[in-house]
C-alpha cells in the first residue's frame, strides 16, 4: 500500500494533486486544515480495516459518550452567551438553584472555544471533501449515461454561464433528443431571458444617470451617448451634469466634452443639492445626462449620491454601467451596491476586450436588469449600439473559450450539490 500526504490551498487543488499523482483509484484516508490550506492523506491499494466479528460494548459506550459530547458542544455553541432570566414562577424550569440564590452567582465555564473551532474546521473540511468527490462522481455519471447532455453542459461553460442558469436552461430542453435542435432551442430560451428595450431610452428625454464603480467606463459611455444625441437632435436640447468631484480630472473631462459638443455643463459638488442643479435645466432641455462618481460600496458618500439619484421629484432613470471584462463577483458587488438608487437597466461595456459574456448575461437575467446599450470599442460615438438580445447571445456564443477541464466540471457539479443541500 502506497501512502502519501498532499498540501494545497484548497480542497479542489488537493484533490487534483491526488488524482494526478496516484490516479482515480486513490482513497482519501485523512484530511485536516493546516496553515495556508488543507492537508490530504491518500493511499493506493488501500484496504479498509475489516469490521469486527462481534460487537464491542466498551467501544459502543465510548462512541455514545462522544456523540453526546458533540451534541452538547453544538448546543453550547449555538446558545446565546447569557440567558435572559425567566419569570419567577418559571425559574425552576431553567435553573436548579433555589429562588433566593443571588443573580450574580458564577455560571458554569464555557466550553473550550479552541476545541469547538477545531471541530468546526474539521467538519467544514470533511464537508468540502465530500462535495468535491460527489461532484466528480455526478459529472462522471452524466458523461457515461447522458453524453449529449454532458456536451451541452460543456458548451454552456465555454460561454461562461454559471451553474444554476445552465441547469435551468437545460431543464427546458430535456425532452429534445437531437443535440443540434436542443442547442438551438436552448439559445432561444436564453435570448428570451435577456431583456432589452424596444426603443432607444434617450428618445424618452428626461434625466438619465450613469452609475457604477470606477473603471467600468461611465464617462466614455456618457460621451458616446451625448455625441449620438447631438448628431441626431442638435446640441441645444441636451445638458450634461457632472457629479464626480472626487476623481482628479473628472470635472475637466466633462467640461472638455461639453466644449467639443457645444453642450452646457453643470458641475455638482459633493453636498450640493442635485435637485437645485437639475431642475432649471429641465425647463430648457429635453435631455439631461448625469455622469456620477465611481465610489466604493464602503464610502459613506455613495449613500448620499444614491439618495440624490433616487429622489422622486427628479425621476432619474439610472443605468448601471458594467464592464464585461469584470469577474462575476465584481459584477454582483456592483449591482448590490448601486441597486438602492433604483436601476432602469444596465449598459455593458468593453465587449471588444471580453473573454466571455456569460457572467454579465447571468447577472442581467437573475436581477431582471434590462440591457440598454452595448459598448464595444473606444471610438466616439461609433462604438455604442442599442442592445438586441439575439445579437447579444450570438456574440456570447462567438466568444466561447476552450472546453473546460474535468476538474472544472466536477467543481461545477459540487457547487450545484451545495446549493441543493
Amino acid at each position: 500500500m502506497q501512502v502519501k500526504r498532499f498540501f494545497a490551498a484548497d480542497m479542489r487543488q488537493a484533490m487534483k494533486l491526488v488524482r494526478d499523482e496516484l490516479g482515480a483509484d486513490a482513497a482519501i484516508i485523512g484530511n485536516r486544515r493546516v496553515a495556508g490550506g488543507v492537508e490530504l492523506t491518500a493511499a493506493l491499494d488501500y484496504q479498509p480495516p475489516a469490521a469486527p466479528g462481534k460487537p464491542n460494548p466498551a467501544l459502543e459506550a465510548e462512541l455514545r459518550k462522544t456523540q453526546a459530547r458533540i451534541a452538547q458542544a453544538k448546543a453550547d455553541l449555538e446558545a446565546p452567551t447569557r440567558k435572559v432570566e425567566a419569570p419567577a414562577k418559571n425559574r425552576q424550569m431553567y435553573d436548579a438553584r433555589p429562588a433566593a440564590a443571588p443573580i450574580s452567582e458564577p455560571v458554569a465555564a464555557a466550553p473550550n472555544t479552541g476545541a469547538l473551532e477545531a471541530m468546526r474546521s474539521e467538519l467544514n473540511g470533511l464537508r468540502e471533501l465530500i462535495e468535491v468527490q460527489l461532484g466528480s462522481i455526478a459529472w462522471g455519471q452524466l458523461q457515461q449515461q447522458r453524453p449529449k447532455q454532458a456536451n451541452l453542459w460543456r458548451r454552456l461553460q465555454r460561454m461562461g454561464l454559471p451553474a444554476e442558469l445552465s441547469r435551468q436552461l437545460l431543464e427546458q430542453v430535456a425532452g429534445i433528443a437531437d443535440p443540434r435542435q436542443a442547442w438551438r432551442m436552448l439559445l432561444a430560451h436564453l435570448t428570451r431571458a435577456v431583456e432589452t428595450p424596444e426603443d432607444d431610452p434617450l428618445e424618452q428625454g428626461g434625466v438619465v444617470a450613469l452609475v457604477g464603480p470606477a473603471g467600468m467606463g461611465k464617462t466614455t459611455t456618457l460621451a458616446k451617448l451625448a455625441a449620438q444625441y447631438v448628431l441626431k437632435y442638435g446640441s441645444q436640447s441636451l445638458a450634461l451634469v457632472g457629479m464626480d468631484g472626487y476623481r482628479l480630472g473628472a470635472q475637466e473631462q466633462i467640461r472638455t466634452l461639453g466644449r467639443i459638443l457645444d453642450v452646457s455643463v453643470t458641475l455638482v459638488d459633493p453636498g450640493q443639492s442635485l435637485l437645485q442643479a437639475v431642475a432649471p435645466l429641465l425647463a430648457r432641455k429635453r435631455l439631461v445626462l448625469i455622469d456620477t462618481a465611481g465610489l466604493q460600496a464602503s464610502d459613506p458618500a455613495l449613500r448620499m449620491q444614491l439618495e440624490a439619484l433616487a429622489a422622486q421629484s427628479l425621476k432619474v432613470r439610472n443605468y448601471l454601467v458594467l464592464a464585461t471584462t469584470s469577474q462575476s463577483q465584481v459584477l454582483k458587488s456592483a449591482w448590490h451596491a448601486y441597486r438602492h438608487c433604483g436601476l432602469a437597466g444596465c449598459i455593458l461595456t468593453k465587449l471588444d476586450e471580453a473573454g466571455s459574456l456569460g457572467e454579465s448575461l447571468a447577472l442581467a437575467i437573475s436581477q431582471r436588469l434590462p440591457v440598454a446599450y452595448l459598448a464595444d470599442g473606444p471610438r466616439i460615438p461609433d462604438d455604442l449600439q442599442l442592445a438586441r438580445s439575439h445579437q447579444l447571445v450570438s456574440r456570447a456564443v462567438s466568444l466561447q473559450a476552450e472546453d473546460p477541464c474535468e476538474d472544472t466540471m466536477a467543481e461545477l457539479f459540487s457547487g450545484l450539490a451545495r446549493r441543493v443541500g
